[in-house]
């Protein structure tokens, strides 16, 4: 639905699809039992019910195998959430506004703007505030979400690493216009960002 514009992006991808890999095994596993079982122990071939008082490695394997595996996917996806509270040296800082229902990016140099303007193959950290009420900054292409809460500041970490227009949205109901609240995030050339950021 959306395209990788960030390793990052790639990164939650992989991890979503160990994730919906081993679901999907477990579900035909568990499917083909269920048949087996319904065609194996059907009364006709069955007609007196096997009464089976329990079996230790069994019990031991079902619940040892689903905690690895649980652990397992808990490992990767943490590994890949570190990657955006990581704040690189030489990171640009722009400071995110939220408000009802319309986003503000402020840049160091005092220049304001309702779209997001960054440079290709550069750490950007977004300081995050809300002037009201709680949303939540959404950039599907990046696979990344950070909530804005009203009263506190939080942060995220972007490197896009593809030129292009991408979508912002905000993904925590805010009220009666929230499915409004959409801006554009550019992610330009160095050349092109140092022109954008010196235009009055």
């Amino acid at each position: 639905m959306f395209g990788q514009a960030t390793k990052y992006a790639e990164s939650v991808d992989s991890v979503m699809l160990l994730i919906v890999g081993i679901s999907v095994f477990f579900l035909l596993g568990v499917t083909a039992a269920m048949i087996y079982f319904v065609i194996r122990y059907n009364k006709k071939r069955n007609p007196k019910a096997s009464q089976i008082e329990g079996n230790t490695k069994l019990e031991i394997a079902w619940i040892v195998i689903p905690t690895a595996l649980v652990l397992v996917m808990f490992y990767y996806g943490y590994a890949v959430f570190h990657e955006s509270r990581v704040v690189p040296k030489g990171a640009m800082t722009v400071k995110v506004i939220a408000r009802m229902w319309a986003w503000e990016f402020d840049y160091n140099n005092g220049k304001k703007s309702g779209e997001l303007y960054i440079p290709v193959n550069r750490a950007i950290k977004l300081e995050l505030n809300s002037m009201d009420v709680n949303h939540s900054l959404y950039i599907p292409a990046f696979r990344i979400k950070e909530d804005v809460i009203y009263g506190r500041e939080n942060y995220m970490v972007i490197q896009p690493d593809k030129i292009g227009t991408y979508v912002i949205a905000c993904a925590e109901y805010c009220g009666l216009n929230h499915s409004h609240m959409y801006s554009k995030l550019h992610v330009l050339s160095k050349k092109d960002f140092e022109k954008w950021i010196s235009d009055n």
